[in-house]
């Protein structure tokens, strides 16, 4: 399960502003996920918990906030939302489209003492 591995990572961002920063204590983390980003929100929300169990953010609430995936149609040249990659384009229905947006993962904010 590749979400514990990603919750390591968010909790090493969320010690090092930490550090840089002065606080004591986490009670929020924010977390934007792009549709296409592979990431399995439960899974992640689960192992969240397990992860900081042991760190400045245990006990924290994880926010996850989704954004769709874009990509440009290369044949009716207009930027769409796409839920999957390789579905065709919902104006047009070709299949050249290139992605554009909605792979990322990213630490949106955090709510901290």
């Amino acid at each position: 399960m590749h979400e514990m591995a990603l919750c390591e990572g968010i909790i090493g961002i969320v010690e090092e502003e930490a550090r840089k920063r002065a606080f004591a204590k986490v009670n929020v983390v924010c977390l934007e996920i792009g549709a296409l980003s592979h990431v399995a929100p439960e899974a992640l929300k689960f192992c969240f918990e397990a992860v900081a169990a042991r760190t400045i953010a245990r006990g924290a609430r994880l926010e996850i906030v989704e954004t769709p995936g874009t990509a440009w149609c290369m044949d009716c040249s207009k930027s769409v939302e796409i839920k999957q990659r390789y579905e065709p384009c919902p104006s047009c229905a070709g299949y050249h489209l290139q992605v554009t947006g909605g792979e990322e993962m990213r630490v949106r904010e955090l709510e901290v003492d």
